[in-house]
């Protein structure tokens, strides 16, 4: 039997570094660094990635055929360059931080790169076996070529790649054909990270949270962002005024101009949130929204292409992609659910096989992400025995005492840690690395929050939902496999709000029960769901049958397993290490089920400062 063609595409050195593996243009693997080094956003170069992808097919690095990098640094080394004349002499002080970085580092990154690959392949002629994608290139690859179409618009959205921040293309077959951008300093993506800084949350990983914050204010910012900040044309491209920013030639954010048109300096880390830091994020929220459907719609308009694909940063902001699906402008959509940067190795692997070597290319009805659960899994003898000389007690089940226990646990209001099968790749943790709970419990998001999550009150939960049932529950008829899409609860379900009760203020609002769903009822009736799949995910689908059959619920509470400012866990050792160090009740790792009061005391933690606050 012939070895099979292999390609290895890498993302590294600004964010969520990661590793992805096609072989014979088949996604067999992919993950990123942090999972590995419990290090979030790890930039490193993705070694532990890469062994892993690569144990996936039993190979080594000497085996692969080439390897892909997701961007050209030569190129944005030119945009740091010219960035800086054109801001000389006042961007001098991030010129003088980042350029030695760039000439130690960046700017000779293939040499950097062989360097690496030379540590566990020293023999290999890399030079000839590395190539580079353009930045925008994988970001569009990475949502084309795994998508159900075969034919599609794509459009990327992020900060920056080299010099641009959004992108369209027409992707056809296995071609793509990269038709229009716009460049820095001009983003959708570094606009919301300006205001993600002025809230007092971290750039490059709080963006979610000021869309969690969103709707517990009003946008009375918002005309003021239109008025100042942005240019929205016709055609959709826009202008942001770079007077009130100070990312092209500074080391913040936002200028002094900004502060004085939002009436004050940046929230500080430590200040609590207030009406007004509300009031930003939902005016931010309502003008990103704005400009992504505007960029849809004359996408739509320019192409007369019905199915649309997206990637890059703004693509994980699920509230303005819901709004597209429901405004029509394309009759299907499909999102790539590692969006970000450790979707550009997914990415530049694909471009490769499909562009450079000119590979053909099989449409999955579904799509080609094998539900995005790429990542590692642990046969059952194997957990077992890591378990055991962790010093954890478990009871081994069968599969249905497994469920039936499980399911009981939720039904009575415990935290449940999920374990189960191939980790995911991308943010969302989709029934295989999860904590679960009861979404018909009124105390559960802030119990989860509090409790489990030690993370701020007012960050909402997703819930997890058999597709089939998913009509009954959520004004969705489609599917929303990787949790990207915010629709809200159907009407018969809700909860309406007394006088008094709508008269609340921003976190006043949350301990109002919407729905008979109120853990993962937005406090506008939203929900950011995810469908479940017998196809994808069978194990997590049984468990939720079997709460359904319990309770007559067939949703359940998903978050993410881990605390705030930790990866999500990888391996059984991290999933028990979280369970002893929060407040989760019961886990489940594989079959082996763990009861928080069997374990020995002396293995619990204080987990909530063993991590940096995200």
């Amino acid at each position: 039997m012939a070895r099979p063609r292999l390609i290895l595409g890498l993302s590294a050195y600004y964010h969520d570094s990661a590793a992805a593996l096609l072989a014979d243009g088949e996604i067999v693997a992919a993950a990123q660094e942090e999972r590995f080094t419990r290090k979030k956003h790890d930039a490193r170069f993705p070694e532990n990635a890469v062994r892993y992808c690569l144990s996936e097919v039993g190979a080594g690095l000497s085996d692969v055929d080439f390897v892909a990098f997701y961007d050209k640094p030569f190129i944005k080394f030119e945009r740091l360059l010219e960035t800086y004349l054109s801001y000389a002499p006042r961007g001098f002080a991030s010129f003088a931080k980042a350029i030695p970085i760039w000439l130690r580092e960046k700017l000779f990154l293939k040499d950097l790169l062989i360097r690496e690959l030379k540590r566990d392949a020293p023999g290999f002629d890399w030079a000839e076996r590395l190539r580079f994608s353009e930045h925008h290139l994988s970001h569009a690859a990475s949502a084309f070529f795994p998508s159900p179409f075969e034919r599609a618009a794509i459009l990327t959205m992020d900060g920056v790649g080299e010099w641009a921040t959004t992108s369209l293309a027409v992707g056809s077959g296995n071609r793509i054909d990269m038709q229009r951008e716009i460049h820095f300093p001009h983003s959708i993506g570094l606009l919301y990270s300006a205001f993600t800084y002025y809230t007092g949350f971290k750039v490059n990983s709080g963006e979610y949270k000021v869309m969690g914050l969103a709707p517990y204010g009003e946008p009375r910012y918002a005309r003021t962002i239109l008025d100042h900040l942005v240019d929205i044309k016709p055609d959709g491209s826009f202008r942001l005024d770079q007077r009130y920013f100070n990312y092209c030639a500074g080391l913040t954010m936002t200028s002094e101009r900004f502060h004085q048109l939002f009436g004050g300096p940046p929230r500080r880390e430590d200040e609590p949130l207030t009406q007004r830091h509300m009031d930003l994020a939902a005016s931010i929220q309502a003008v990103t929204e704005q400009m992504v459907l505007g960029l849809a719609r004359a996408v739509a308009r320019e192409t007369g292409e019905r199915n649309l694909c997206l990637a890059g940063g703004v693509a994980l902001n699920c509230v303005a992609n819901g709004k597209l699906v429901r405004d029509g402008c394309f009759e299907r959509i499909w999102i790539q659910p590692a969006a970000g940067d450790a979707g550009g190795a997914l990415g530049a692997a694909l471009a490769i096989h499909h562009l450079q070597d000119e590979g053909p290319r099989q449409v999955a009805q579904g799509d080609s992400m094998r539900g995005s659960y790429l990542g590692p899994q642990f046969a059952q003898a194997e957990i077992e025995a890591r378990l055991t000389a962790f010093g954890a007690r478990f009871r081994v089940l069968t599969d249905d005492e497994l469920y039936a226990a499980a399911s009981a646990d939720l039904a009575q209001g415990k935290a449940l840690g999920w374990f189960q099968g191939r980790m995911e790749f991308g943010p969302r943790a989709l029934g295989g690395r999860s904590i679960l709970g009861d979404p018909r419990s009124a105390s559960m998001q802030s119990v989860l929050n509090l409790k489990v999550k030690f993370r701020e009150s007012f960050r909402p939960f997703a819930p997890s939902v058999l597709r089939e049932a998913v009509a009954d529950w959520f004004e969705l008829g489609g599917d929303s496999p990787y949790m990207l899409l915010v629709a809200d609860v159907v009407a018969r379900r809700r909860i309406p709000m007394t006088q008094a009760q709508s008269a609340l203020f921003g976190i006043d609002k949350l301990n109002v029960s919407r729905s008979d769903i109120p853990a993962v009822t937005h406090i506008d009736y939203s929900a950011r769901i995810q469908t479940v799949h017998a196809e994808t995910n069978p194990r997590y689908h049984a468990l939720i049958s079997a709460f359904a059959a319990r309770t007559g619920c067939p949703v359940l509470v998903n978050t993410s397993f881990n605390v705030r400012g930790e990866p999500i866990v990888c391996t059984p050792e991290d999933a028990f290490r979280c369970f002893m160090g929060t407040g989760i009740e019961s886990l489940v790792v594989g079959n082996c089920y763990l009861e928080k009061a069997a374990q020995d005391p002396s293995l619990q933690r204080n987990y909530e400062s063993a991590f940096e606050l995200d």
